[in-house]
């Protein structure tokens, strides 16, 4: 019968590498673990930071439309959201800007987002750029904020000259003969069971004095 210890001792050796490996490894994810959680909590750090970037910016444009614009913000261990839902005859908008970071938490993901409903014209709906968490220029991320809002209010505007979105809001001055929108309309009569909508305080004048309004 052959010496059998040379083989049990090389399967104990396999067996000894294998467990070598694996405690190896739950090492190395474990530092890994905690290197990551001390990259989330500098993360979360610089999230209160950017609130001082991007908080004045969007409070300055919800102001501009004020009742006009309802703000929805969400806060998570590892993302910051703000939703901007504003009211509209023309369409359903919401405008979503947020910021996150990557599986590793080495970078910084700001996301911009524009829904309108229905979809009647070309627009840019999403935009998105990144920023070594170790190397953040707080003015390159203010500048591309300025930009994203200022192209949101192209956009929104632009519906407001938009044929298709108008094509269900135009009225027509009585007066002056001229189709224009209602939301433009300087003032508005309501004369033998009709609103008449008008383009200027002029021609709302001539219509009372031609009806015997006012007077």
């Amino acid at each position: 019968m052959g010496d059998i210890r040379n083989p049990i001792n090389r399967i104990d050796a396999e067996f000894s590498e294998l467990e070598d490996k694996i405690k190896h490894a739950q090492a190395e994810g474990l530092e890994e673990h905690r290197q990551r959680q001390r990259r989330l909590n500098e993360f979360e750090r610089r999230l209160e930071q950017l609130g001082d970037i991007w908080g004045p910016r969007f409070d300055a444009l919800v102001a501009r439309f004020g009742d006009k614009a309802k703000v929805t913000p969400q806060l998570t261990e590892s993302s910051r959201e703000a939703e901007v839902e504003f009211q509209s005859d023309l369409a359903r908008i919401r405008l979503r800007l947020s910021a996150t970071t990557d599986h590793d938490v080495r970078q910084l993901i700001l996301d911009y987002d524009l829904e309108i409903t229905p979809v009647l014209t070309s627009f840019d709906s999403h935009a998105q750029t990144e920023w070594d968490l170790a190397t953040l220029d707080d003015q390159a991320i203010g500048a591309w904020i300025d930009d994203r809002i200022v192209s949101f209010v192209k956009t929104y505007l632009s519906l407001h000259e938009n044929e298709y979105y108008l094509r269900d809001h135009m009225v027509e001055d009585p007066v002056a003969r001229v189709r224009f929108p209602k939301f433009a309309a300087a003032g508005s009569v309501y004369f033998e069971g009709q609103t008449y909508h008008f383009m200027n305080a002029e021609t709302k004048r001539e219509f009372e004095m031609n009806h015997g309004l006012g007077q």
